[in-house]
């Protein structure tokens, strides 16, 4: 499962830990994220995020 990098702020989304502070298991794909689901450090949107090359 590919990683995802906010670009404002850094933060890597790894699909293999989720976000379980904000309600996401582990094993959760990028593109499985809800559309309302925002950087838990900046508070970027999905789409202000790119794949990790």
């Amino acid at each position: 499962m590919d990683k995802y990098v906010c670009s404002v702020c850094g933060y890597v989304y790894d699909p293999e830990e989720g976000d379980p502070d904000n309600g996401i298991d582990p094993g959760t794909p990028f593109e499985n994220l809800p559309d309302d689901w925002v950087c838990p450090v900046c508070g970027a949107t999905k789409d202000q995020f790119e794949k990790e090359a």
